[in-house]
């Protein structure tokens, strides 16, 4: 579908849900400073079906959550060599109001004018060129940042993520841009066996149907960092993920892909 307009977010986040409707499935969440196609307006005005630039994921966003931009100005983002947000949570100062940003949020920092200069931002928090690719240290590093961060469907913020949001944020955080849901990630990278698999390798579990529903990191020690319920660590085993405290397993393994090389 052709986009017939575009805009970026200057909220902390904002939802994208199934349908336009408040009380509708959230599908993904839009952070601080992320770009997207507006491709068509509800008849009611109240609603605007958009999609994300980064990875290409749809949804409607509440128009009174639409800051609409030109194609130039679209266009002058898609070029720039923005930064990303690696606080936790950070601020911002951005017309002379302070805004609360979080994990994964994109900076017009340093010359890198994604905002207009005359809007006056500034941040002073932790932040790295988002094209700058690193190593499985930092990866795991930046995946343990999120410990603890609830369980939320279509979340993508340390107060609320899904797990896929969770794989899709913490490489994005360390050069690696990777689609929205499990199924979709799962076709990125290398397969690898249970036995050859590395820290910063993709583990990725089915339903009973069989249907991909779950992505976990791989640690070192036989243990994944993943969201279910919260973001935590687990065994991880051949047949899946084993939690000791319940004695039970709760994802059958299905595959393992490499992203990052070792």
């Amino acid at each position: 579908m052709k986009p017939i307009a575009f805009g970026v977010i200057r909220l902390t986040q904002a939802p994208l849900r199934a349908r336009p409707a408040d009380t509708s499935e959230m599908v993904t969440q839009l952070l601080f400073g992320e770009h997207y196609q507006v491709l068509e307006v509800h008849q009611n005005k109240k609603w605007v079906k958009v999609k994300n630039v980064f990875d290409g994921y749809e949804g409607w966003l509440d128009a009174k959550q639409h800051h609409p931009i030109t194609q130039e100005y679209f266009d002058q983002i898609n070029e720039t060599e923005y930064k990303i947000c690696t606080d936790l949570v950070s601020k911002i100062l951005f017309k002379q109001q302070v805004n609360h940003i979080t994990f994964g949020a994109i900076l017009p920092l340093l010359n890198n004018p994604i905002f207009k200069d005359e809007e006056n931002v500034a941040f002073n928090g932790s932040a790295k060129s988002l094209y700058q690719k690193q190593d499985v240290h930092h990866l795991i590093s930046q995946a343990h940042k999120l410990l603890n961060a609830p369980y939320l469907w279509g979340g993508r913020t340390p107060f609320g993520i899904d797990c896929s949001g969770f794989v899709q944020l913490v490489f994005r955080a360390v050069g690696y841009a990777l689609p929205r849901d499990a199924s979709q990630q799962i076709l990125v990278g290398k397969e690898v066996t249970f036995e050859d698999r590395m820290p910063g390798d993709l583990a990725f579990f089915t339903q009973k149907e069989g249907k991909v529903s779950h992505v976990g990191l791989v640690l070192e020690n036989d243990e994944i960092i993943h969201a279910s319920g919260k973001v935590r660590i687990d065994v991880l085993k051949k047949e899946g993920i084993f939690q000791p405290k319940q004695n039970t397993y709760t994802h059958p393994l299905f595959k393992m892909k490499r992203v990052l090389k070792a």
